[in-house]
């Protein structure tokens, strides 16, 4: 055998090697428990591994992460991204009487809702891109039902787009899909780590700025790729994102926390007892 051939074999099988080293689970017989607070939660790595795992499939309302599937359903309709969305008394909340910036006659692009529906919250962006979907607000519902279906989320049901309905229900396990479909969506991904948006809903006024309900954003620690926050009493705090830690790709699903923090500490007692024990 030449000396050129057996260096080109060399180097294939040092290639192969670090592929296969590449494709091995980095976070694989993690010692000890992170202790989490949240009364559900997932971890899975990016070819779906588990990392860790506590009542997944339990049913329980998802209150904002709702609007994950709220903006996947805009998204997959080819709507116009610039048309302008306005506020109307039928985007009001009445059921949590939640409070708004967005008065009725603020007017966006659809895109611009799209962007505050996810970053920040903003509940009745959520309801009108609900209400302005082709067929309306019924329409809109049904549709997102199906795409939960479409995707196998068989324990998870939807009843408005904003989340205020405890009747949006799923399963940290479900959730774990619609992370999974939500991250090829570029506008989803840049939606839910933009930290801070400024947009002009009214013509004789300044900008509102918006930031981001996940704060582990603004934490140099954290690689975020997708992140939803949700919140309502029946609930709890709820938090589902797509990061990168030390180079794997994972998703993580924490579901009905007590407390305003618990998710982003639960986020961060998951982080250090993974690389503690990788």
């Amino acid at each position: 055998m030449s000396s050129a051939r057996a260096i080109l074999l060399l180097i294939a099988g040092c290639l192969a090697a670090a592929a296969a080293a590449a494709a091995q689970p980095k976070f694989t017989e993690l010692k000890g428990n992170p202790g989490l607070r949240s009364a559900s939660a997932l971890v899975l790595d990016s070819q779906g591994n588990l990392i860790y795992a506590k009542d997944v499939d339990t049913v329980r309302p998802i209150a904002s992460i709702t609007k994950l599937m709220t903006a996947m359903v805009i998204l997959d309709a080819g709507l116009d991204l610039e048309q302008p969305v306005t506020i109307t008394k039928q985007d009001r909340d009445l059921i949590r009487l939640t409070g708004s910036r967005l008065q009725y006659g603020a007017t966006l692009s659809r895109r611009e809702m799209i962007l505050l529906a996810l970053m920040s919250s903003e509940n009745r962006a959520a309801a009108a891109l609900g209400r302005t979907y082709p067929g309306g607000l019924d329409a809109f519902v049904a549709q997102m039902n199906r795409k939960a279906a479409s995707l196998g989320m068989a324990n998870t049901r939807f009843a408005d787009p904003a989340g205020l309905h405890s009747e949006n229900v799923s399963t940290a396990a479900d959730l774990a899909k619609m992370i999974a479909a939500a991250e090829s969506y570029p506008l989803i991904t840049e939606a839910t780590t933009t930290t801070r948006l400024d947009v002009r809903p009214y013509a004789n006024r300044g900008p509102l700025t918006y930031g981001n309900t996940n704060r582990l954003l603004k934490n140099d620690s954290w690689h975020i790729e997708l992140s939803k926050t949700g919140y309502i009493n029946e609930a709890g705090r709820c938090l589902v994102m797509q990061a990168n830690i030390e180079g794997e790709e994972v998703s993580i699903v924490l579901l009905n926390s007590f407390g305003k923090l618990t998710p982003f500490g639960d986020s961060n007692r998951l982080r250090k007892w993974m690389l503690a024990s990788s």
